[in-house]
């Protein structure tokens, strides 16, 4: 029987110290929930005369992370230094030394979770990643446990706080992207360099992970279609609240017939959608089991101690294991073949705002693309616009297949009587 379990942190940052001050300061929690005593080992950090947002003993900081792969006496290595080779390389040698991983890294799990879940596997050890998408929420360990029974088809997400927040404050107070963006900047909800945020990158990864699980299939990175928000303006916000949508950036991933669909890009849902009233920074995964229904998980999507507090569930897990002998039992291989679903598959209906010549005709002429590619219009909006000879259109369409919208698109495109499609996003439901 483990007498006591020893942990190694990579990393003391925000998110590090979290879990520092969650792991010294609940040791009567910890000690009733697993049955024995957890405490920190060593950390690795980069400056070791740095001051710490968290109280923690000189002697147990190192610069090498030698000290904390190759300890001996570490059961367990918790990784929350971020990036993608090194921290690799280190998981790697932290498993090939028997030692159990717990990560937040949804980078790393996006494009190498196979390989290290693999190599977990080989080496009897656990690798848990609860921290990787959706900050304090539980999504990752509902979908291994609670919901292992049912056969998801469909989740639905917001899972980046950042593009969140600008959006809820673009609708919100009329303003725009660049002034959101620099005001998220100042308050730290975005990074200097916000493409991974904005351009859906860090969504698109969370995706794949949710996919890779929730269908049992090895869905990568590359499979994830991906558009951002940084082209949204103030005038399409306004023209979603006429219509009674909401904007939001999701994350969709649905299994219809074994084949499956995952993409992150701007999209309108109807005001009464429970994801609609998600705001700010917060998070919120929708789920659709055959057998449960709807569910929906909400709560922070990133923080100081609510992330900490997924890693430090994840270390619970993975000491009763421990103590029950039962490491590296819990990995799971792809039950399911990858199939993706092709254009002609996917369904969906379309937001467009065009900018057409004001002429006699043009109406006909517009409708009639549609028309010759049997998609109907479910509402249609039409008004002047300060330019002589121009007129804006906002149109939805009713249900048709991304192949048959595409083909819209470009013949919309190639016509002359549209100036230029101003935005195109796709709508989810009925308003």
């Amino acid at each position: 029987m483990v007498e006591n379990v020893s942990v190694g942190l990579l990393g003391l940052g925000t998110v590090g110290s979290g879990v520092v001050r969650m792991v010294e300061g609940h040791q009567e929690e910890l000690l009733h929930r697993v049955g024995c005593p957890v405490y920190i080992e060593k950390v690795l950090v980069q400056n070791l005369e740095k001051e710490r947002a968290c109280v923690i003993k000189p002697e147990l900081l190192t610069s090498s992370a030698e000290d904390v792969v190759n300890h001996p006496d570490i059961d367990v290595v918790i990784e929350v230094i971020g990036g993608i080779e090194q921290a690799r390389e280190y998981i790697l040698q932290a498993l090939n030394n028997k030692k159990h991983v717990i990560t937040a890294n949804k980078d790393l799990m996006a494009l190498h979770g196979a390989e290290l879940l693999s190599t977990a596997e080989k080496n009897g050890c656990d690798l848990f990643y609860e921290a990787s998408v959706a900050g304090g929420i539980p999504i990752i360990r509902t979908l291994v446990d609670g919901l292992a029974s049912d056969r998801i088809t469909k989740m639905m997400g917001i899972v980046n706080g950042t593009t969140n927040y600008i959006l809820t404050k673009m609708d919100k107070q009329n303003l725009t992207f660049e002034e959101v963006l620099k005001e998220a900047q100042e308050l730290g909800y975005a990074e200097s360099d916000p493409t991974s945020d904005v351009e859906g990158i860090d969504a698109a990864r969370k995706m794949a992970i949710l996919a890779s699980l929730g269908f049992s299939m090895n869905i990568h990175l590359d499979d994830v279609e991906v558009k951002g928000i940084s082209n949204i303006t103030s005038e399409d916000l306004e023209y979603a609240r006429q219509f009674g949508y909401s904007m939001k950036l999701i994350g969709n991933a649905r299994k219809d017939g074994g084949k499956v669909e995952v993409s992150v890009e701007p999209t309108l849902l109807p005001d009464t959608h429970p994801l609609a009233s998600v705001q700010n920074e917060n998070n919120a995964v929708y789920i659709y089991g055959e057998a449960v229904g709807e569910t929906m998980f909400f709560g922070p999507g990133a923080g100081q101690l609510p992330t900490a507090t997924s890693i430090v569930s994840d270390l619970v897990a993975v000491v009763r294991n421990m103590r029950l002998g039962v490491n590296g039992k819990s990995v799971v291989a792809p039950q399911f073949e990858k199939q993706l679903k092709q254009a002609e598959e996917i369904e969906g209906k379309y937001f467009y705002r065009l900018h057409v010549k004001d002429e006699a005709g043009t109406f006909s002429a517009l409708t009639s693309v549609f028309a010759e590619n049997q998609v109907s219009l479910e509402k249609l909006l039409q008004k002047p616009v300060d330019e002589d000879g121009v007129a804006e259109v906002v149109l939805v369409t009713h249900t048709t297949t991304k192949h048959q919208n595409e083909q819209i698109y470009q013949q919309l495109r190639d016509t002359g009587i549209v100036k230029v499609i101003k935005s195109h996003y796709r709508v989810e439901g009925g308003a």
